[in-house]
């Protein structure tokens, strides 16, 4: 008998439910967290129970163009 394969994202699921417990279920405040858990599902969404439900197209992570020069920054 094999031993189950571990979910390779449970981590960040785990660390997401932590987050949101802290900050009073305030999404803003983990959008670190939460694009964690996008670049792993991006990675293991075929494998991963957890990835389930992550909108693998939306980054969390707010980025603005300057408008006169082109360059893009986070936030």
């Amino acid at each position: 008998m094999s031993k189950a394969r571990k979910d390779p994202c449970k981590p960040y699921a785990c660390r997401i439910q932590a987050c949101l417990s802290e900050n009073n279920y305030q999404e803003d405040r983990c959008v670190e967290v939460l694009e964690q858990m996008r670049v792993c599902c991006l990675k293991w969404h075929k494998e991963s129970l957890c990835c389930s439900g992550i909108d693998l197209q939306k980054s969390y992570i707010k980025t603005t163009t300057n408008v006169k020069t082109g360059n893009s920054s986070t936030k």
